[in-house]
């Protein structure tokens, strides 16, 4: 069964570094759309960043534009978010997200059929 796994959460300081992966496992299909989503207490599931895998285009939320970067690995069997000059306002649950279609809007929490069950990020001093 296709299933998302999501590792490298953990706690930073303000202006630090945390890399997220998230392992790919058993899809039959070419995903043509992940993304990583976050969700903070109280908050709705928030679009951070995705990638159009057969485009090779990705797209960010204003929020961490310039300071996360999300790509593949080479074998396509690996969604990874590299998140610099972290704040506080980063502290969230990100979850990594994937579909078989090519999102019509990239931010909508129901474009992705395929979730995985979340890693936590903690940025403060």
């Amino acid at each position: 069964q296709a299933r998302l796994m999501e590792s490298g959460g953990g706690s930073a300081q303000p202006g630090g570094s945390l890399t997220l992966s998230c392992e790919t496992v058993g899809y039959t299909h070419t995903t043509n759309t992940l993304a990583w989503f976050r969700q903070a207490p109280g908050n709705g599931r928030e679009g951070v960043a995705a990638i159009y895998s057969g485009y090779r285009t990705t797209h960010y939320a204003d929020a961490v534009k310039d300071r996360f970067t999300i790509s593949q690995g080479a074998a396509k069997d690996r969604l990874i978010l590299q998140m610099n000059r972290l704040s506080p306002d980063d502290t969230a649950m990100y979850y990594c997200a994937a579909d078989e279609a090519v999102a019509t809007t990239w931010q909508r929490v129901d474009e992705y059929r395929h979730w995985g069950q979340g890693t936590q990020v903690t940025v403060s001093s």
